[in-house]
């Protein structure tokens, strides 16, 4: 055992503990350090009697004051409907058409409907509304149900493909390979026919047989030129503009197996005005007819 150090006069007592020769003195604590100690025990004691503190099971405690960063926010959110309530009002009042013309209503629609479109829209079609594979881009003039305001008013308000409304915009494209509706070589043939619309096809010797596969069995919905018809789902096959791709693989695959995109309808998520404001807002971004 190591023994301890000598004792000189006037040394405080020791703890008894011993390391290496090295007694520890038993001073005791600042007078300074042992009231911030005991202050931080009752403000500790206080705030979780004023406060929520204890996790519950399906919950936590509300504390005295009844304090919550979630009432807070929801309070916050009343506050700012109050205060845009006359405009909502205005705005679902207003004639669609007539919305980008008022001076006070146009700018209120898109600054609302911006925000309508980062909270719920951008995740598909992203944040800059340029869309992305299977999602549309909402920039450009290639739409399908149209592009004025009241169509995509509509296409909001009951969207597409979707269980959810019976106004939903429906189409549907045939499997033709899946469902053996056309051979292989025929949809090879008309793959190159369609590229060849707008631009060159894979194997310019088939364009000819492809346009009788496509006079047969796409023109009806695609018109005979392949330019679609945007008010039964039908795109444009000649703008160079696609919605899953335009290369040779990616049109084979979509003759064969078909594509079914699904839009949710808003009109039981978002408020009137809500649908009229980012109405307004994508209508504005550049590809509104």
């Amino acid at each position: 055992m190591t023994k301890p150090s000598k004792k000189y006069e006037g040394d405080p007592n020791t703890t008894g503990h011993v390391w290496d020769g090295i007694e520890e003195f038993d001073n005791p604590m600042p007078r300074w350090w042992l009231w911030t100690f005991y202050i931080c025990i009752i403000w500790g004691i206080g705030y979780v009697i004023a406060y929520p503190a204890w996790p519950m099971i399906n919950g936590a405690t509300t504390g005295l004051l009844g304090w919550s960063t979630r009432g807070n926010v929801a309070a916050e959110i009343a506050a700012v409907d109050e205060a845009n309530a006359p405009m909502n009002a205005k705005l679902e009042a207003a004639e669609l058409d007539g919305i980008a013309g008022d001076a006070e209503l146009g700018p209120y629609a898109v600054s609302s409907g911006s925000a309508v479109f980062k909270t719920w829209c951008a995740q598909c079609h992203g944040s800059g509304a340029a869309g992305a594979k299977g999602y549309p881009n909402l920039l450009d003039d290639d739409w399908l149900w149209g592009g004025s305001m009241e169509d995509i008013h509509i296409t909001v308000s009951h969207g597409i493909r979707n269980e959810d409304s019976d106004e939903a915009r429906y189409s549907e494209m045939p499997a033709f390979g899946r469902d053996e509706m056309l051979e292989d070589s025929e949809i090879d043939e008309v793959v190159n026919f369609v590229m060849s619309l707008s631009g060159e096809a894979q194997d310019a010797s088939k364009v000819a047989a492809g346009a009788v596969v496509f006079e047969d069995n796409c023109s009806s919905c695609h018109a005979e030129d392949g330019t679609g018809d945007i008010y039964q789902g039908a795109p444009n096959l000649a703008d160079a503009i696609w919605l899953y791709g335009g290369d040779y693989a990616t049109l084979t695959d979509t003759v064969s197996n078909s594509r079914y995109g699904v839009m949710p309808a808003w009109n039981t998520r978002l408020s009137e005005a809500q649908i009229r404001a980012v109405s307004a807002y994508v209508h504005q971004l550049g590809g509104g007819e």
